[in-house]
């Protein structure tokens, strides 16, 4: 579990010294586990024992690598190293094991985040992730992905105090509660380690406050070390460092200072480089919607190297034309330089009901303003025309469909090294790693919080038409009266000119006998 401590400011040391923590430290209530090693052994043991009245152990063990990662549709600001970000709802990032059964994930994936996903097989549901060529040994991309428009994780929660917590385990339960203000959660298995990990981020404090937790070990011999780190510049700019105290329960006496850098792949934007943008749709939006990037201010790379991208999440509702992204003058006038990578459902005529993936993913690379020209003022706005695919029939006249926020990021090559250097602060398996070298580093681009319009949330709704079943029985008996009458009328065409014509011919047999 990670929280940032909202009181304390990067720019503002004065107030971490280690008479505060020791202040602090006794008024903390949760029991967290802060040291990551210990951390990843805590969930292993608890899990394997929690897994065996469920059966989840077995299940499991079917799968080579699983990612689960749940985004709230609410902004926040993603504080550093956390800067990594993806469009809000459920993603799952998956590799099965070769000959094992793939169909009960779909089971689990309903009873741990609602019936309502659309996931039945995932040989036909999941799509497959594009790696980027001569990256195929990429260690951070699964094989297969799926996404489900998750609001909340009211059902995870209960699936926790089921399935895992022990009944009398209170504390277990607590934990899983507090996930309710949670701005995202991870859950990685993979069998290597045989371990399940979850990892959740807070960015504040429930109802604007303080934290308050109370840490404790949870066995005499467990080993749980507690740290208050700030972030805070370094002189390598591939690296982010930290600085703070560091106390062990049990064993130290007062927390001792500590400072230390890593390397990283997802770092935040500098403030001289400091940029926001928001999502919409053109309106009316019609069938054919289209969705509007509006950044802060005309972007500027904060490195000669960056190139800004954006990733898209597609429901299957909503689909992309690649065709229309071939022509360097069309993708000009809409802001972009190029279409890189679409996966997933891409028919252009295949209604939804008969669409069995659970959307597309597609890459672009945002243009920039050119520099030979006059530098712009103002917002810089990028447009990616969408389509809509015919939804099933309703008892209302429209459909409300909803498309998560995509993500913007600047992708840049790192300046050392044959590949970016592991961090285990790093949020990995994200979707879109794999389709960049192993040498690039990502800056994120942060959402909007809130605009004018009191839009507060990190996802767009559509009023899609829909054939709707209250008025649609004058049409079935409207059509079956047509279809009627043009049976009667051909009848008639064809057997009554018959008769007609045997009529004339047995008068003219009676004129001639006369």
């Amino acid at each position: 579990m990670v929280k940032q401590l909202p009181d304390i400011q990067e720019d503002d040391h004065s107030d971490i010294s280690p008479e505060y923590l020791e202040a602090l430290l006794p008024e903390i209530r949760a029991e967290l586990l802060e040291k990551h090693t210990q951390h990843l052994r805590r969930e292993q043991a608890e899990q394997q024992r929690f897994r065996a009245s469920g059966g989840l152990e077995a299940l499991f063990q079917q799968w080579h690598e699983i990612h689960i990662r749940w985004v709230s549709s609410k902004p926040y600001t993603a504080s550093a190293p956390f800067t990594s970000r993806l469009s809000p709802g459920l993603h799952v990032f998956f590799t099965p094991l070769e000959g094992k059964l793939t169909e009960p994930l779909c089971n689990l994936l309903k009873q741990a985040f609602g019936p309502d996903q659309k996931c039945k097989d995932t040989n036909e549901t999941f799509i497959k992730l594009p790696i980027q060529p001569g990256s195929e040994r990429f260690s951070m991309s699964a094989s297969s992905e799926y996404y489900s428009y998750v609001t909340g994780l009211s059902y995870f929660i209960g699936f926790v105090g089921k399935k895992l917590c022990p009944q009398t385990s209170v504390a277990c339960k607590g934990l899983a509660h507090s996930l309710w203000s949670a701005s995202s959660l991870d859950i990685d298995y993979d069998t290597i380690s045989h371990a399940i990990v979850l990892t959740a981020y807070w960015p504040d404090a429930p109802m604007g406050g303080s934290w308050t937790e109370t840490i404790t070990t949870p066995t005499a011999d467990s080993i749980v070390e507690i740290g208050v780190l700030v972030h805070e510049p370094v002189p390598d700019p591939e690296d982010i460092g930290f600085s703070g105290f560091l106390t062990v329960l049990g064993q130290d006496t007062s927390p001792a200072a500590t400072r230390f850098q890593t390397p990283t792949r997802h770092y935040p934007l500098p403030s001289s480089s400091a940029l926001t943008y928001r999502a919409s749709f053109s309106h009316p939006t019609g069938l054919h919607p289209t969705l509007l990037l509006t950044l802060s201010r005309p972007p500027v790379p904060p490195n000669p190297t960056c190139k800004l991208h954006t990733h898209l999440t597609l429901p299957s509702p909503l689909f992309l034309d690649k065709h229309a992204f071939h022509d360097p003058l069309a993708l000009s006038s809409h802001h972009l330089s190029a279409l890189h990578s679409l996966s997933g459902a891409t028919d252009l005529e295949a209604p939804d009901w008969v669409t069995p993936e659970w959307g597309s993913a597609a890459l672009f690379e945002i243009a920039l303003p050119q520099s030979s020209s006059p530098s712009p003022s103002g917002e810089w706005n990028t447009s990616i025309p969408l389509h809509l695919r015919y939804l099933p029939a309703s008892t209302a006249s429209h459909a409300r469909v909803a498309i998560p926020w995509p993500v913007v990021f600047w992708a840049c090559r790192a300046d050392e090294g044959a590949k970016m250097a592991s961090s285990p602060f790093d949020r990995v398996h994200l979707g879109y790693e794999g389709l960049f070298g192993v040498k690039t580093r990502f800056m994120h681009v942060e959402p909007k919080h809130g605009d004018g319009d009191g839009n507060r949330w990190m996802v767009e709704w559509i009023e899609v038409p829909v054939l709707d079943l209250r008025g649609a029985g004058w049409v079935e008996r409207g059509t079956v009266g047509v279809v009627v009458l043009a049976f009667l009328g051909l009848c008639w065409a064809l057997f009554g000119r018959v008769g007609a014509v045997g009529k004339g011919k047995g008068k003219a047999g009676e004129k001639k006998k006369q």
